[in-house]
């Protein structure tokens, strides 16, 4: 391509991270199936050695989330989400100060309060969509925050973070950012833009798409947080198996189609569920009453594919609605080609100050009509319309 044209994301995902255009060598990378390489007892040196350092087969995907994220390093990719939450928390000092949303994925919680046992980090949870408090927290009472985490959305209360605000404000007491990515996917926001220091995602979500792996990644600009990044991996031997990674690497080569339809089907549900009669409350960025609306559409391109639901009736309508449901899946997860939806207070480690009957909703590609069909008939169902 000439230089002066930049690729669109959308493209990327389908073009980086490909073999060298060779005569005769194959469009896609191939699974290399192998836990050592051949080394004549000389310190390796950039080739190959052990499968627990450096893969092949891990590369392409990481070149492509590298590119997709605008990173000025590939991605690292990790066994799991969790393994990159980890990751990314390791950063911070024994005794430091880490401040997350409340409303975060509930691991990431639970992960942060065993850093608090075994590595004296102070916690504070803070609404992260309230500005004034989110710097607050940073600037501490006793000592400032040694690395803020944001969620944007948040999971799974979709509140909306004022992200280039909070980045300043942290990095002038000297605290790092690490933003979980995986709700608005690297093609709905970009973190290290608005200079975010450490960006981590589940590629089990949206990246790969199709509810079949577990994998995480983590991104950084910075050199040194980068290396720390990778020797983590190393260390802690969590690594990602090598189909794991061709199969998200396939499956982030459709992202930005299946994304496309999902927020369209998404945005489509959210309002027609805003207007229902069984359907006490409803969240999305994409409805111009929600309170992330104004900063979704300012900082992000597009609004989701989640969406908050809290039924007329409380918890046991909130239950029936997903016992009623025929194609929506009843699952945990989320960011599949498929429809899904749990209710999360079910979940012991869930935040308290997740209401009860909020059904969270991960819209796929299916047809809208269909969705919204199997959706009415189940809010109906439970005898609240």
């Amino acid at each position: 391509m000439p230089e002066h044209h930049a690729l669109s994301p959308a493209t990327n995902a389908v073009a980086a991270g490909r073999p060298d255009r060779v005569q005769g060598t194959p469009v896609n990378p191939a699974i290399v199936l192998s836990s050592t390489y051949v080394s004549q007892g000389k310190v390796p040196t950039g080739e190959h050695f052990y499968a627990r350092a450096g893969t092949e087969t891990w590369h392409p995907f990481e070149q492509t989330l590298g590119v997709l994220e605008g990173s000025a390093h590939p991605a690292v990719l990790f066994s799991s989400g969790m393994a990159s939450i980890a990751a990314a928390m390791s950063l911070v000092p024994p005794g430091g100060h880490v401040v997350v949303p409340r409303h975060a994925y509930n691991v990431t919680i639970a992960y942060a309060r065993d850093l608090g046992v075994r590595s004296g980090i102070s916690l504070t949870l803070v609404d992260i969509a309230d500005t004034d408090e989110v710097v607050a927290a940073v600037r501490g009472t006793d000592r400032p925050a040694s690395m803020l985490w944001v969620e944007t959305p948040t999971n799974p209360m979709l509140e909306v973070a004022d992200l280039p605000v909070l980045v300043e404000e942290a990095h002038a007491v000297g605290a790092l950012v690490a933003a979980d990515n995986t709700f608005a996917t690297p093609l709905g926001q970009r973190p290290l833009s608005f200079g975010v220091d450490v960006v981590v995602h589940s590629v089990t979500k949206y990246l790969a798409g199709h509810s079949d792996v577990v994998l995480g990644a983590a991104l950084a600009d910075d050199p040194e947080l980068y290396e720390r990044l990778r020797a983590y991996r190393t260390l802690h031997g969590a690594i990602a198996g090598p189909t794991e990674a061709w199969l998200a690497l396939r499956g982030v080569r459709t992202l930005a189609v299946r994304v496309e339809r999902s927020q369209a089907n998404a945005a489509e549900l959210a309002r027609r569920l805003a207007e229902h009669p069984a359907v006490a409350a409803v969240s999305h960025p994409s409805l111009p009453d929600d309170p992330g609306h104004e900063r979704a559409a300012r900082l992000m391109d597009g609004f989701g594919s989640i969406i908050g639901l809290r039924p007329v009736g409380g918890v046991a309508a909130a239950d029936a609605v997903v016992a009623a449901l025929e194609l929506w899946m009843p699952a945990t997860s989320l960011g599949g080609v498929e429809s899904s939806l749990e209710r999360r207070r079910r979940f012991p480690l869930e935040s308290a100050t997740v209401p009860e009957d909020l059904l969270r909703l991960s819209v796929g590609i299916e047809d809208v009509e269909d969705l919204w069909a199997d959706l009415d008939q189940a809010l109906r169902s439970v005898g609240a319309a």
